[in-house]
C-alpha cells in the first residue's frame, strides 16, 4: 500500500468499520432492542452536525479480537451553541463495559472537560466492569472515578442512565451532579442473578433497580418517559448553568413585564384562609418568576419539597419550596438531603437561591429518628449557611420551629427576607401551642373546653405568629403583597448581583456525613 488513494481506501474502510464495530449482529442487536446506537444517543442531544468523534480507531493493540472503539464513542460538541464534552457507551461492543482502552478514552474526553471549561455529560448503558480483563478493568474504574473531583464543581456533570446499569457504571454516574434515567433503565450494583446466589432473596430486576424505584430512593434526579424526552431535560438543564464556575449563565429575556401583570394579582388570594386547607406550591412558583417556567429536579423523591431551576429577569435562580399538598409540606430526612445537594450545586455555580416557605416544621416519628433526621436536617443547615451566594426568602404562610430556620431565615445567612401577610412565623403552630401553653384551662373549662380551646387557638393566631412580630424585630427584611412577588425578587436579585463573600483561609468545612 503506497499509493495515497490506497491510503484514502484504507482510512475509509477502518472508519466505515468503526462506526460498527460489531458488525450486523449488533445492528440486529439493536433492532431487536429497539435502542439507537451510542452515535444516535449524541446525535440526539448535541446540536446537529456539532459532534466531532475522539478516538474512533481506538483498540486494544495485541488483541486480534479487540474491536474500534472499545465499547464506548467519546467527543465533543455543542447544545444551544455552547461546547460540551461527551461519551456514550457503545453496548454492542463488550456490553459497554470497561477495558483498558474505554478506560484510556473516557479520561482523556473527561481532561477535555477540564482544560477548557465545559460541561461533561456521560451516556451510560454499561454491564460493568469487563470481568475477562480483571483487575486491568478496576484499575480503570478507579481511574475515572479519580477524575470525577477535580470536574465536581468546576463543570456542570451530567450522567444519563440507559438500559442496564451495574457496578462500576453507577458508581460512577451517582459522583456527578445529575443522574437522568429513562422510565425502562435499571441501576444497581450487582443484578437479581447475583442477589439470589450470594443473599438467597428472590427479587424482580424492576424491585432491585427499576428506575422508578431508584428516584424515590434518591439516586435519580429526573425520570423521563423515553430517550427523546431525557435529551431534552438535560439541554433544557443546561441552558439555566453556566458553561464553567468561571463563567455566568446564559441570560434569557431580561425586562420581561416589568409591571404588575393580570396573573401576579392572582397570588393575593391563592392561599386558603384556612391554616389547614392545602393549595399547589407549584401554581406560586409559576406566578413569582419569568415567562412561568420552572425546571423542576428530583420530582420522585420528597415530594413534600420542591427543587428547580427558574428565572428571575432573565437569569437563572435556584428554587426551594415547600409543598403543602404533600405531607403539608414538613421537611423530613430525604427532604433535607434533596435540599442540601441542590444548595450546595447552585453554589458551586454562582447561582443564586430564592427559598418558598409553607411548612409546620419537621416531621417527628421514630421512622425518622432512624432515618438520621438530625444528621440529615443538619446538612441541610450547613449547606445554606456556607452557601455565598445571593439568597432571598418569601415567606407565603406557615414557618415554624426549626424549619423557619433551615428554610432560609435571616439569622442563617439570606440577604432578603418577605413575607406575605398570610405568614405565620413562631415556635410550632395554634393547636400545638395550645396544648402545650393553656392545656390546664382547657382541662377545667369541663364541657366548655372545646370552645375555649377553640378561643385560645384563634387568640394565639392572631397574636403571636403574625408577620408584624417578625417584622418589628428585624427578622424579615418586610411584608409584601403577595402580587409584588414578582417584581419585589427581581429587585432583591438586581440589588445582590454584586455580592462578595471572602474567602475562608480553611481548606473545607468538616459536613454532617
Amino acid at each position: 500500500m503506497s499509493t495515497t488513494a490506497e491510503k484514502l481506501a484504507q482510512l475509509r474502510a477502518n472508519l466505515e468499520l468503526a462506526r460498527e464495530p460489531a458488525g450486523e449482529k449488533a445492528i440486529a442487536k439493536r433492532a431487536a432492542k429497539g435502542i439507537p446506537s451510542a452515535r444516535e444517543r449524541i446525535n440526539m442531544l448535541l446540536d446537529p452536525g456539532s459532534f466531532i468523534e475522539v478516538g474512533a480507531l481506538v483498540r486494544q493493540p495485541g488483541d486480534p479480537n479487540s474491536l474500534y472503539g472499545d465499547g464506548v464513542v467519546t467527543g465533543h460538541g455543542t447544545v444551544d451553541g455552547r461546547p460540551v464534552a461527551v461519551f456514550s457507551h457503545d453496548q454492542t461492543v463488550f456490553g459497554g463495559s470497561v477495558g483498558e482502552m474505554f478506560g484510556r478514552k473516557v479520561a482523556a474526553i473527561m481532561e477535555f472537560a477540564i482544560k477548557i471549561g465545559c460541561p461533561m455529560i456521560g451516556i451510560n448503558d454499561s454491564g460493568g466492569a469487563r470481568i475477562q480483563d480483571s483487575v486491568t478493568s478496576l484499575a480503570w474504574y478507579a481511574e475515572l472515578g479519580r477524575r470525577h473531583y477535580p470536574l465536581s464543581g468546576l463543570v456542570p456533570h451530567i450522567s444519563m442512565i440507559l438500559g442496564k446499569c451495574a457496578g462500576g457504571a453507577v458508581y460512577a454516574p451517582i459522583n456527578t451532579d445529575v443522574l437522568v434515567a429513562t422510565e425502562d433503565s435499571y441501576m444497581f450494583v450487582t443484578g437479581p442473578n447475583v442477589v439470589r446466589d450470594v443473599m438467597g432473596e428472590d427479587v424482580t430486576l424492576v424491585e432491585l433497580g427499576g428506575a422508578q424505584n431508584q428516584a424515590e430512593y434518591g439516586n435519580l434526579h429526573h425520570v423521563a418517559k423515553d430517550e427523546k424526552a431525557a435529551f431534552e431535560w438535560v439541554r433544557s438543564y443546561l441552558s439555566f448553568l453556566p458553561s464553567s464556575c468561571q463563567e455566568k449563565p446564559p441570560v434569557i429575556n431580561p425586562g420581561l413585564e416589568p409591571e404588575v401583570t393580570d396573573t401576579d394579582l392572582e397570588l393575593d388570594a391563592i392561599v386558603p384562609d384556612s391554616d389547614n386547607a392545602s393549595y399547589d406550591m407549584k401554581d406560586v412558583l409559576l406566578r413569582i418568576f419569568d415567562d412561568g417556567e420552572f425546571h423542576e429536579i428530583g420530582a420522585s423523591v420528597a415530594q413534600n419539597l420542591i427543587i428547580g431551576f427558574a428565572r428571575v429577569d432573565g437569569r437563572a435562580v435556584g428554587v426551594v419550596a415547600n409543598q403543602p399538598l404533600i405531607l403539608a409540606g414538613v421537611l423530613d430526612a430525604r427532604s433535607s438531603d434533596k435540599a442540601a445537594h441542590f444548595v450546595r450545586m447552585c453554589d458551586a455555580f454562582d447561582i443564586p437561591l430564592v427559598f418558598v416557605v409553607d411548612t409546620p416544621g419537621f416531621l417527628p416519628g421514630i421512622e425518622q429518628e432512624k432515618m438520621g433526621v438530625i444528621k440529615r436536617g443538619g446538612r441541610f443547615i450547613f449547606s445554606f449557611a456556607e452557601a455565598s451566594v445571593p439568597k432571598v426568602t418569601v415567606i407565603v404562610r406557615k414557618a415554624y420551629g426549626g424549619a423557619y430556620a433551615v428554610m432560609g431565615s435571616k439569622q442563617l445567612g439570606a440577604d432578603i427576607n418577605l413575607a406575605w401577610p398570610t405568614a405565620r412565623i413562631a415556635v410550632m403552630g395554634g393547636e400545638s401551642a395550645v396544648t402545650i401553653l393553656w392545656r390546664k384551662k382547657v382541662e377545667e373549662a369541663g364541657e366548655n373546653g372545646p370552645a375555649v380551646r377553640k378561643q385560645l387557638i384563634e387568640f394565639y393566631n392572631a397574636t403571636i405568629p403574625t408577620p408584624w412580630v417578625a417584622a418589628e424585630r428585624g427578622y424579615i427584611d418586610g411584608v409584601i403583597e403577595p402580587s409584588s412577588t414578582r417584581l419585589e425578587i427581581r429587585k432583591a436579585m438586581r440589588l445582590l448581583r454584586d455580592k462578595q463573600v471572602p474567602p475562608s483561609p480553611k481548606k473545607h468545612s468538616l459536613f454532617p456525613l
